[in-house]
């Protein structure tokens, strides 16, 4: 891993003029960019109460968890926050591949005056809260058991974390920050959407000294996004087909809801059918192999229907029939 040198921010910043939000608040920032900080996306969107509740994190040090369903963001969020605040980030997806190991270190074997000796490698952890960064554990309530109750260990207010094979105690560095995504709070897999997430332990979800949640964005500004992204929709007529689009996906989110589907339409998916559409040159078609050939097939009627109220107009009929005769 490259190394991040140590240097303290330089400056604070006042969040009413950087993030146009209503607050005295000031934010210590990094003078100069290095290669671990987030590129800046123009076209991303705020929500003012998270945006704080990270703010808090960068600021006070405080532990922070943004909570909410696929495709809103919660990662992007974080990110965008400290690529304002020049503040260099490490993102790390609790997938079932990281490991303790992964996290902590181990003995590796180097070549060292052309003989092989063995020398204890940090992981992602040591490596971390000895520098100035934003670690962003990603999907945390999917991570194995053995690989949570590492993390807990810098959950606690001052952070020490014991190397024992070393016998060595790290301490975090001033300006170390930690935050982490979720897509259920720990709950588990209540609704069937996210395989693989597990039940936390309360004692583990009780670290977190502040927990955001993040939804989805009022229609004119998910509009506005997928303007920004796909550039050819930016006039007039791309604003009313992007509302239709967006319109359309809030009644997935409401059917799902309602229990009436079992997916629906992020943001992610409205940029996708957008970019889509820019290249097959068909709102159906692109409609199809953006969002519904991921449906199961007893609800693609529904969805058919949601398309017909949103467009004024019927989906393929010839699909729909081969969808339902496809055994």
């Amino acid at each position: 891993m490259t190394e991040i040198l140590p240097t303290p921010p330089t400056r604070m910043l006042s969040v009413r003029q950087q993030f146009g939000i209503d607050t005295d608040m000031m934010v210590p920032a990094f003078e100069e960019r290095d290669e671990h900080v987030p590129e800046i996306d123009s076209a991303y969107r705020f929500n003012p109460d998270v945006t704080l509740a990270i703010l808090a994190g960068f600021t006070r040090n405080r532990r922070v968890m943004v909570q909410g369903l696929h495709g809103t963001g919660k990662s992007t969020h974080i990110e965008q926050v400290a690529a304002r605040l020049n503040w260099p980030c490490m993102r790390v997806n609790l997938d079932g591949h990281i490991s303790r190991l992964d996290l902590v270190g181990k003995d590796t074997i180097v070549l060292r005056d052309e003989k092989q000796v063995t020398e204890f490698q940090e992981g992602i952890v040591p490596w971390a809260l000895q520098r100035p960064v934003a670690l962003i554990f990603d999907e945390y309530d999917a991570g194995r058991p053995d690989v949570m109750f590492v993390i807990q260990r810098i959950l606690e207010r001052d952070g020490k974390f014991t190397l024992l094979d070393q016998n060595r105690v790290i301490h975090p560095h001033p300006f170390f920050r930690l935050f982490t995504t979720s897509n259920t709070i720990g709950l588990g897999n209540l609704n069937g959407m996210y395989h693989g997430t597990q039940l936390l332990n309360h004692a583990q979800i009780d670290r977190w000294n502040i927990v955001a949640t993040l939804n989805y964005l009022p229609a004119d500004e998910e509009i506005a996004i997928v303007q920004a992204r796909v550039p050819a929709l930016a006039g007039d007529e791309g604003r009313k087909l992007v509302a239709s689009m967006v319109a359309l996906a809030d009644l997935t989110r409401k059917g799902f809801a309602a229990g009436d589907l079992s997916c629906l339409m992020s943001p992610r998916t409205v940029i996708t059918w957008a970019e889509n559409c820019e290249i097959f040159g068909d709102t159906a078609l692109a409609f199809r192999l953006s969002f519904l050939n991921k449906c199961d097939e007893s609800e693609r009627s529904i969805v058919a229907e949601y398309y017909q109220r949103c467009f004024g107009a019927e989906l393929l009929e010839s699909f729909l029939c081969e969808s339902r005769a496809m055994p």
